[in-house]
């Protein structure tokens, strides 16, 4: 018998308004148990259903709806691209910066199986999934989603998210609001994932 989605699927389901393209693996929760950020499979299903899986470019994606409020607001007020600039000016935040983007290229590449890795050399795809980095960017000096970085932070560190905590600390929710808590699905218990 299926026992349908875990506890942390419904919940990112919840979190991001419909169900994920694909299996998802919690990489971090907040201090109530919730999921933050999610790892992605390189191909998810094709989104017009029964076509081939297609890239996905984010391999860490952040789900928790307070941060991802904040990270908006700060790509609206032009934060990358202020990012951006000082990154032309500081050859250590670019070198890395761009550090970040090869591992989380080499990261989804090693996600692919055999079978995946072939069908996506099959479709001329092994590139896109090799090359791009955090959120699929091909060049290093361009940040294309502060969200994927931050995901990448929240995952496993990296240099913008970094930044993004040290100039602008986005906040979780605190005890007197856990927005979540309102999906009444509970984050299952055990180790915490962070």
């Amino acid at each position: 018998m299926d026992p349908g989605p875990s506890a942390d699927a419904r919940i990112v389901e919840r979190q991001i308004g419909r169900p994920p393209r694909g299996p998802v693996r919690v990489v971090s929760r907040c201090a109530f148990g919730y999921p933050v950020a999610v790892a992605v499979d390189p191909l998810v299903p094709c989104r017009r259903g029964g076509g081939p899986p297609e890239p996905f470019p984010t391999r860490f994606w952040l789900t928790c709806p307070v941060l991802v409020e904040q990270v908006s607001r700060l790509e609206s007020a032009g934060t990358a691209d202020r990012l951006e600039e000082e990154m032309a000016g500081d050859p250590d935040l670019a070198a890395r910066v761009a550090a970040d983007h090869d591992r989380y290229a080499a990261e989804r590449f090693a996600a692919l199986g055999p079978e995946a890795r072939a069908d996506a050399e099959r479709r001329g795809l092994l590139g896109t999934l090799r090359d791009g980095g955090v959120g699929g960017v091909r060049d290093r000096r361009h940040l294309k989603c502060l969200h994927a970085h931050y995901a990448l932070h929240r995952a496993r560190g990296g240099a913008i998210g970094a930044l993004l905590d040290a100039r602008h600390g986005p906040k979780e929710c605190d005890a007197s609001l856990v927005r979540c808590d309102a999906f009444g699905i509970r984050p299952p218990e055990g180790p915490e994932v962070s």
